[in-house]
């Protein structure tokens, strides 16, 4: 009697560990471009390279006293990071007060929007 229980225990916290196995699998190829390793990789390198680009805001306002566009960063050589990273395309909004650096998706999936500003945190949208 008591090996029954024993198995039908080891048989239980199986069928448990396969669910939670099977739930983290479906949220981790969940739409959002951290499904596949490709896509989790161009997700890391989007954040990367607007955390790139936010630093070159800051250092161009150190010496320069404004916030720049992104094509005056690049030809000032601030950054050397192309406009896009597909299926992301690179912004700069810039105000007297502070930046907006967006990395937008063209086509289906997501995040669509990743963004970072003068509190240096990047943020998403769905």
């Amino acid at each position: 009697m008591g090996r029954a229980f024993g198995f039908v225990g080891t048989i239980i916290v199986m069928a448990v560990g396969m669910y939670l196995y099977s739930t983290q699998l479906k949220n981790a190829s969940a739409p959002g471009g951290g499904g596949t390793p490709a896509g989790t990789a161009n997700v890391v390198g989007v954040k990367n390279d607007l955390i790139s680009i936010a630093n070159a805001e800051r250092g161009y306002y150190a010496t320069e006293q404004k916030y720049a566009s992104l094509d005056e960063l690049i030809s000032a050589r601030y950054i050397t990071i192309e406009r896009q990273r597909p299926p992301y395309t690179y912004d700069v909004e810039t105000t007297s007060s502070g930046f907006r650096v967006t990395a937008t998706r063209d086509g289906a999936g997501g995040p669509a929007q990743f963004w970072i500003d003068e509190t240096m945190q990047v943020q998403s949208s769905n």
